[in-house]
């Protein structure tokens, strides 16, 4: 009987991989990974080479919130249909959009000389940026509409999976080699080909029609009175505004001045960045826990009216954005501080830092185009997996909170890594004398400078390993089952919303004080979450503790 099981397993896999829908998958996770490493990477290796200045650099980073930012118009894509369009299905047509947008963005970016137009540059990429985000919500709900018993979710979530990491070796390790010998415009010449090529199985791939409407969700949704719903989602949008505004504005600022004194990055990190966070966490926390005590049970009595178009957005935004912070809040009440400070400080020493590696590796190292294809985006790639299967490791031997712990400390000192690499690497070269590393790479002939790079993205490349599979573990612990899906999603988002912010600042910090100093200090930053994840174990073991089970 288990041999029978087995074999219909096998056939069932056959199957899904011969079938339209998993080779597609494959091709919309390379879409949705090219842009992706394009624009948060390997662009920065090209503006170091242009001469852009890293305050600057640090700036422009900020596209990324992009990615964090895009539950906000989720909804539309729900709802609003492509004029001219139509007859593709309500996924396609985006995508197609989309992927258009993207292949024509990358030609126009190889068309501009970022030294002599950083602005022009700017505004493409953050077009770009808030396409290739726009994608990911299409291509996620493309995989959930068109899952089915063959081609299931979880085989289509890996098939994509696969095809996003041949983007990130494409875009990455691929880009800077082929950068070497026929420079930054004609390799991005080439991605917007290849996005192109995309619209081709874009054009032959399944849709769905839009869903019945789910009265018991929408019915769910009413048990707090529309207009007190409104009126959280008003305060919401307005705190939202005013901080995507505010950071739009301070990024055209920056890169509009064409000589002259530029605005002071690290004031406003310092005055304005705390507000931005209180706008986009801290108000829609306090409106979630208000909508949670205003809510009430749908039951007798409770008429069901149908939604408008205009209601199912606002449905949807509840429930991506205020629905899973009411029920995180709800039950930790003001434990919830404590673990919104955690998820808002747990990822920061690798979010912060990201934009300056490649910058850091070409010109304040000097390392070849086709030395750091190896070590960072090839040799790194294995240490990452390498440390993502020690977090999994860990967090069976130690348990949750330990491993997590665990990881906020060796991410924190992972950047004194970077610092003595900085400074010559006279402690990574004792590691490696004494650990036999040093013997070994003189015997298959890796230079000693070679080898003190690797140790250091091996160091670091574990460290966020382990730290990111110990993170994702507890946010899956904390999620509310009702409400997973959406509760993590928005909590992910969150996660690199600090550290995106600070790149302008750490830009600015590293023209004045140098590589080794701001390394030291973002591994004390590091400390912050070692700190909030103390106090969560605390906190978790009161709240164990206060249930009666024991310890």
């Amino acid at each position: 009987m288990a041999e029978e099981k087995k074999k219909n397993a096998w056939q069932i896999l056959a199957s899904a991989l011969r079938s339209r829908k998993t080779a597609v998958m494959l091709a919309f996770g390379f879409s949705a990974g090219l842009p992706y490493t394009l624009l948060l990477g390997t662009l920065n290796a090209w503006l170091s080479e242009a001469k852009v200045d890293l305050t600057t650099i640090g700036i422009l980073s900020w596209i990324g919130l992009a990615y964090a930012f895009k539950f906000l118009w989720s909804p539309l894509l729900d709802h609003l249909q492509l004029p001219l369009l139509r007859r593709l299905g309500r996924r396609r047509s985006w995508l197609v959009v989309c992927q258009a947008v993207l292949a024509i963005a990358f030609v126009v970016l190889a068309s501009i000389d970022p030294a002599l137009g950083i602005g022009s540059f700017a505004l493409v990429a953050v077009l770009a940026a808030f396409t290739s985000a726009t994608q990911d919500v299409v291509v996620d709900a493309w995989r959930i509409d068109v899952a089915d018993k063959t081609a299931t979710l979880e085989l289509l979530s890996t098939i994509y999976q696969f095809g996003y990491r041949i983007a990130a070796l494409v875009g990455g390790a691929l880009a800077l080699v082929l950068a070497a010998r026929i420079g930054w415009a004609n390799v991005y010449t080439i991605m917007g080909g290849l996005m192109a090529l995309v619209i081709l199985v874009t054009m032959a791939a399944p849709d769905t029609t839009a869903p019945v409407g789910d009265k018991a969700k929408a019915l769910e949704l009413q048990q707090v009175p529309r207009k007190y719903r409104n009126v959280g989602l008003a305060i919401v949008a307005i705190s939202w505004t005013w901080a995507i505004f505010t950071i739009g504005s301070f990024m055209v600022s920056s890169l509009s001045v064409s000589g002259g004194q530029k605005p002071d990055a690290g004031s406003f990190i310092k005055f304005t960045a705390p507000w931005i966070v209180v706008a986009t966490v801290l108000i829609p926390a306090v409106v979630a826990a208000w909508m949670l005590k205003l809510k009430r049970n749908a039951g007798a009595g409770h008429r069901f009216r149908p939604p408008t178009m205009i209601d199912k957005v606002a449905d949807h935004t509840y429930y991506a954005l205020i629905l899973p912070l009411a029920e995180l809040v709800g039950p930790l009440r003001w434990g919830s501080l404590i673990v919104l400070g955690l998820i808002l400080s747990y990822r920061l020493c690798d979010s912060i830092w990201g934009p300056f590696a490649f910058p850091f590796y070409l010109e304040e190292l000097h390392f070849t185009h086709d030395e750091v294809a190896f070590a960072s985006k090839i040799f790194g790639v294995l240490m990452t997996i390498g440390g993502i299967a020690l977090g999994g490791i860990l967090f069976v031997w130690l348990g949750r909170m330990p491993t997590l712990i665990l990881g906020a400390l060796v991410a924190a000192a992972s950047n004194l890594l970077y610092a003595d690499l900085a400074s010559g690497g006279y402690w990574i070269d004792i590691f490696a004398h004494y650990t036999g590393i040093e013997f070994l790479a003189n015997y298959v002939g890796v230079p000693a400078r070679m080898t003190r790079l690797m140790l250091a993205i091996s160091g670091e490349n574990v460290a966020g390993g382990l730290a990111g599979a110990a993170f994702i573990a507890y946010l899956s612990t904390i999620a509310s089952k009702e409400y997973s899906a959406v509760q993590y999603a928005l909590l992910s988002s969150l996660t690199f919303l600090v550290g995106s912010l600070g790149r302008g600042a750490l830009g600015q910090a590293i023209e004045v004080h140098g590589y080794a100093p701001v390394f030291r200090f973002t591994a004390a930053l590091g400390l912050i979450a070692v700190a909030f994840c103390l106090m969560e174990w605390g906190r978790s073991r009161r709240a164990v503790a206060g249930a009666g089970t024991g310890p």
